[in-house]
């Protein structure tokens, strides 16, 4: 079933003429995937950065597999992918937007060579930078839904609840926080995944191995990028759940003075670096393997 879909998918890709339309496809494809596959990550992730008996002193450490554990016992195992609905919402365009824009990018200004390490951060963060603003009501709708702290019902409900009882700024919370994070994480992982390839022997990256390959290089640049950005986007979650319409000044002084200073600013590292990681690897493999088979050069 899951092979049949596959060629169906490539099939009506490769009778669509124009390049761009192709890569928003495919990556919409690889975000598809990778978002089912590794929602329980970013709900435990989201859980762990905005939990308050954390914050006291004395309070025994609370970690990943106990946020797992509680919420399959309080609500049920299926809870584990709650916001899977906006991550649909967010990441199925969100990353179709991206590699669209990467592709368009990469063809404009790299047609004749490959990025240098410095073309390639900023090869990736202005794609990321694109999508980003695109989807950024999705991705407050998204953290809400994976807090626990509000009861929507339905993604356009929650659209409508905060626009009526916020307004349309609470939609763009977070927007520096985002940018801050995406940005830099996509330039790092875009530098860090093309220089790793570029250092790979010919006969290993047209081997039949190159899907594994392609995602080991994934994974080494997925763990240096979540890393270097894991601060802002714990700021960025309290900035989109908090209905109080914070600033990124605001969510770092709560953060720093609440949560024990540093240490808070790397809340749900462990979660949001596997899930990063991994999603990211598979997405760059799958839209990887996608455009090869449609003969064009990803």
């Amino acid at each position: 079933m899951v092979h049949t879909f596959y060629f169906v998918f490539v099939a009506i890709i490769v009778v669509i003429a124009h390049p761009v339309l192709k890569a928003f496809l495919c990556g919409s494809l690889s975000g598809t995937c990778s978002t089912l596959l590794f929602q329980p990550l970013d709900l435990v992730k989201t859980r762990l950065q905005t939990l308050q008996n954390n914050a006291k002193l004395g309070a025994p450490k609370v970690g990943m597999f106990n946020v797992l554990i509680n919420v399959i016992r309080t609500e049920n195992f299926f809870s584990l992918w709650k916001g899977v609905s906006p991550s649909f919402v967010r990441c199925i365009p969100g990353v179709g937007i991206y590699f669209s824009t990467f592709y368009s990018l990469k063809q404009h200004y790299f047609l004749e060579r490959a990025p240098n390490a410095g073309e390639a951060v900023l090869l990736g963060a202005g794609a990321r930078t694109v999508a980003g603003v695109c989807m950024l009501p999705f991705t407050v709708i998204k953290t809400r839904f994976e807090s626990g702290c509000y009861n929507y019902v339905s993604v356009a409900g929650a659209l409508r609840s905060v626009y009526e009882t916020e307004g349309i700024r609470a939609l763009f919370s977070g927007l520096t926080a985002t940018l801050l994070r995406d940005a830099p994480f996509s330039g790092i992982y875009v530098m860090f995944y093309s220089q790793a390839k570029k250092a790979m022997p010919q006969e290993v990256t047209s081997s039949p191995y190159a899907p594994l390959v392609n995602f080991s290089c994934g994974v080494v640049a997925g763990v240096m990028a979540s890393l270097a950005t894991q601060p802002a986007d714990v700021v960025k979650t309290h900035i989109q759940i908090s209905p109080s319409h914070w600033s990124t000044r605001d969510a770092v002084r709560y953060i720093y003075m609440v949560c024990h200073g540093m240490g808070g600013f790397f809340r749900g590292a462990v979660p949001r670096s596997l899930r990063r990681t991994l999603m990211a690897a598979m997405a760059w493999t799958v839209y990887e393997q996608l455009m090869a088979r449609m003969g064009l050069k990803s």
